[in-house]
């Protein structure tokens, strides 16, 4: 029975479909349980937490994830499975802190200061978020100095910055110096992307790592962690 209930979230994960209103991307599902029922589910007959994630939803985004790089799924396709894993991580919580269960590390990301783009941003945080990291988004025109104070005191592992535009990209090597600067570059990875910056300019600014999109961002983690 946990067998079923598990390869009902993934599938329903790959469709899309959040709640048993919604539609699937390729079926008409509607009435039956999506991805919040199962979740729910799947913890009402005990079913490890971790379980639920890396069978249930990170599987699913795994299959969501080649279909968008096959184009066989489009943003708003990808956009769906990521809020349904999302809101099934809300749900998750309580459970994996009462467990004791492990994050697989805590992750800030936010678009730098001068920039007020956030929709790349936003998809990087809810795929992140959905393949079992902590997500502390800080928004949009950061200020340098708040994200090292917030380096400085939350501690995350992981920092990601956002830039749209040439002319806001120089605040990510800005917040870079800052963090050697109070002494905490050596305590976060730094990832940087966006569409004015590159793998080259990653190298210069001494950023850690450059990713393309949210999934590449979850295998350049998984290269980081390991």
């Amino acid at each position: 029975m946990s067998e079923d209930i598990i390869a009902l979230l993934k599938e329903n994960v790959i469709q899309g479909r959040k709640t048993a209103e919604d539609e699937g991307i390729e079926d008409d599902l509607s009435g039956t349980p999506g991805v919040l029922e199962l979740t729910q589910q799947a913890l009402d007959q005990k079913i490890p937490t971790g379980r639920i994630i890396s069978e249930g939803l990170t599987a699913g985004m795994e299959v969501v994830g080649e279909k968008f790089a096959n184009k066989e799924y489009f943003i708003p396709d990808m956009l769906a499975s990521a809020e349904a894993v999302g809101a099934a991580m809300d749900i998750l919580k309580p459970y994996l802190e009462a467990s004791q269960t492990q994050a697989r590390g805590k992750f800030a990301i936010a678009t730098v200061k001068g920039d007020i783009h956030d929709i790349g941003k936003n998809i990087v945080a809810i795929l992140l978020k959905g393949a079992g990291f902590q997500v502390d988004d800080l928004g949009i025109d950061v200020p340098t100095e708040k994200i090292v104070e917030f380096v400085k005191e939350e501690k995350p592992d992981y920092l990601g910055l956002s830039a749209l535009l040439t002319t806001t990209m120089l605040a990510m090597k800005e917040v870079i110096d800052a963090l050697a600067t109070h002494g905490v570059r050596d305590q976060v990875k730094v990832l940087i992307g966006g569409a004015a910056v590159s793998e080259d300019y990653a190298r210069e600014i001494g950023a850690d790592a450059y990713c393309v999109d949210g999934f590449d961002a979850i295998r350049v983690l998984e290269s980081l962690r390991s």
